[in-house]
């Protein structure tokens, strides 16, 4: 008790006060890493795709501290005091690869990958210190998913994947009328599944294509031979 006493009775060291500064400047750069990734995340929670608020928030932070590290690993007499910063891009990398789906046709997760990569370069200018230039980059990204998407659509010229689902007594008959309304709209028929719960049949597939073309599709589809009752579902994974 005595010694723990008499060390809280000395001055403190310059060791001390010097990771008091540091510690000052490095709190407001991780505060805002944390800030800007979490709202790119909370655009991503909202359209429900795998990389939300917390994701993208812990990627941020992480490569603000990881470049706040990498000097002071380094040390006054180190050559590259951007080494650990420089391998945050190959870890993200990787990363963002697991968040890319190849299924059949069909490539999802593009948007959230490359959304993550920016989310951690934002997090290296907060490291840095560079505080306008991370915010403005993030307005930028968000202004890319939200605008641009919107503008996207609005245009028509977005494609996107759509899951339908015809219900019906006859199987046979129900995919004679698909075949003929794929044949029509130019498209071709893949990946179907089928399955009978009781009496009533299913057929599910999916049908990649432009807003336009879809609400068409699923229009003519509906009023087929065959077909009771159709069913569409979007990819939550869809960019």
């Amino acid at each position: 008790m005595s010694i723990a006493l008499a060390q809280l009775a000395q001055p403190l060291s310059f060791d001390w006060i010097e990771q008091i500064v540091v510690l000052n400047g490095t709190v407001g750069r991780l505060l805002l890493a944390s800030l800007l990734g979490g709202a790119i995340g909370l655009d991503r929670e909202i359209h429900r795709k795998a990389a939300g608020v917390r994701t993208n928030l812990l990627i941020c932070m992480g490569s603000a501290f990881f470049t706040l590290l990498s000097p002071v690993i380094a040390g006054d007499s180190g050559s590259n005091k951007g080494q650990i910063a420089s391998n945050i891009v190959q870890g993200i990398g990787f990363l963002g690869a697991g968040l890319i789906i190849h299924n059949r046709s069909r490539i999802n997760g593009l948007t959230s990958a490359a959304s993550i990569w920016v989310v951690a370069s934002i997090g290296m200018a907060c490291g840095a210190g560079l505080y306008a230039a991370a915010s403005v980059s993030a307005l930028i990204v968000i202004f890319a998913l939200e605008v641009v998407g919107f503008i996207e659509r609005r245009a028509n010229i977005k494609t996107f994947t759509v899951v339908y689902e015809a219900r019906g007594q006859d199987q046979a008959h129900m995919m004679q009328s698909i075949l003929e309304v794929m044949d029509k709209a130019g498209q071709r028929l893949v990946g179907v599944e089928t399955d009978a719960i009781g009496e009533l049949q299913r057929v599910c597939f999916s049908l990649t294509t432009i807003k336009r073309q879809q609400e068409r599709f699923q229009a003519t589809l509906a009023d087929a031979p065959g077909i009771e009752k159709l069913l569409t579902f979007r990819d939550p994974e869809e960019d």
